[in-house]
């Protein structure tokens, strides 16, 4: 699919999130990206990435469509070293054009996490200072963004629409409909890298802290904080400005 040409939008002017959807609920997640880009043009969509275990799909499907769409990437500074590889492996096997590393404020690091042990006493906290808050920064500039959440992951993900509304901003959901035998197919279709944790049974990975092993028969996300009441980071359930 050839690159779409930037657009320029103002969120006054979009589309309701609700009419985007009813439209998108069963596009396929390419037809979803170019429908985004159309909406709001490419200087103000993103997509947001952890380079996770799944991530390579959805990259891969948005450098069909437009390989300059910006994207971030999350740096918390508690990410395994095998991430960051992943991350560089895919710039470069997908030819990702405009990847975007965001980090924590270091005033807020210093003020709020100086031992670097605020994931064991209040891991939503930890979450806030270096994903949510950093990740409501980068998105500022931005219209509407992209993200690789799935409704086959269970728990707050199993009814999410195809777009939504995330405050200022639209939010697509491109894999919403995705099948994890849909998944696994375009890792093998395309022969996309694996993450390389994956073999040594991580089947979700986020920071080191707060991500173990899977164990057979478990979901997936089932070594995300493990041991807590708690299976979201917060970045999918704030509302931007």
């Amino acid at each position: 699919m050839n690159a779409i040409a930037p657009q320029v939008s103002s969120i006054s002017a979009l589309p309701p999130a609700d009419e985007l959807d009813r439209s998108l609920r069963d596009a396929s997640p390419a037809e979803v990206i170019a429908a985004a880009l159309k909406a709001v043009g490419r200087n103000k969509l993103a997509l947001v990435s952890s380079f996770g275990t799944e991530s390579a799909t959805l990259l891969k499907v948005m450098a069909d469509v437009d390989p300059a769409i910006p994207v971030i990437f999350l740096d918390t500074g508690w990410l395994f070293e095998e991430t960051l590889a992943y991350r560089d492996t895919l710039i470069a096997t997908l030819g990702l054009k405009d990847v975007r590393s965001v980090q924590p404020a270091e005033e807020t690091l210093l003020r709020e996490d100086p031992d670097r042990d605020l994931w064991f006493s209040d891991p939503d906290a930890c979450c806030r200072i270096r994903k949510v808050e950093p990740l409501a920064r980068a998105l500022k500039p931005f219209d509407a963004w992209l993200n690789g959440r799935k409704r086959f992951q269970g728990n707050a993900r199993a009814d999410i629409p195809v777009v939504e509304n995330d405050g200022a901003r639209l939010k697509f959901n491109p894999f919403a409909n995705v099948s994890r035998e849909e998944l696994e197919a375009m890792f093998v279709r395309a022969k996309l890298p694996r993450h390389p944790l994956v073999a040594s049974g991580f089947l979700s990975v986020g920071c080191m802290p707060c991500t173990s092993r899977t164990a057979e028969g478990e979901d997936v996300r089932a070594g995300r904080w493990r041991g807590r009441a708690k299976t979201e980071c917060g970045i999918h359930t704030m509302k931007t400005s």
